[in-house]
């Protein structure tokens, strides 16, 4: 074989080569977009339920009361409840905040508050009956 001949028989060889990774690559490439579109839904194919779950809402200027509970700051978003909260004393108050926004227990604030446990106990059921009750008129 002359070099020249060899020459454009590898020159072939390769064509040929490149032919097939590209045909087999571009098989590949419309089998993931076929796949693709299988698990694609358009947004007009979405139930009502779906497109609630992928919505979101900003709450940039959204009003936040806020109260300090032995030393830490509970953030109360709901404007009754902060007003209910605000009416209450102050030890009732932080009773309240750090069993339900710190999930404190009883012995936990009796311990921080140096109160016995049945005491915190009983001012909390009584403070939550009073809040409902203050919240139930407005």
């Amino acid at each position: 074989m002359k070099p020249q001949e060899q020459q454009e028989h590898i020159r072939h060889m390769f064509d040929a080569y490149c032919k097939k990774v590209l045909k087999y690559k571009a098989r590949t490439c419309y089998k993931k977009l076929q796949e693709q579109e299988e698990r694609e839904v358009t947004f007009s194919e979405l139930t009502e339920r779906d497109m609630a779950e992928l919505a979101t809402t900003d709450e940039y200027f959204r009003d936040e009361y806020t109260f300090h509970a032995y030393g830490e700051t509970v953030s109360v978003s709901d404007y009754e409840l902060a007003e209910a909260l605000n009416g209450l004393p102050q030890d009732r108050r932080e009773i309240v905040l750090m069993s339900y926004f710190f999930d404190m227990t009883d012995k936990e604030i009796a311990d921080k508050l140096n109160l016995a446990r049945r005491t915190v106990q009983y001012r909390r059921t009584s403070t939550l009956k009073e809040l409902k009750k203050m919240l139930e008129e407005d």
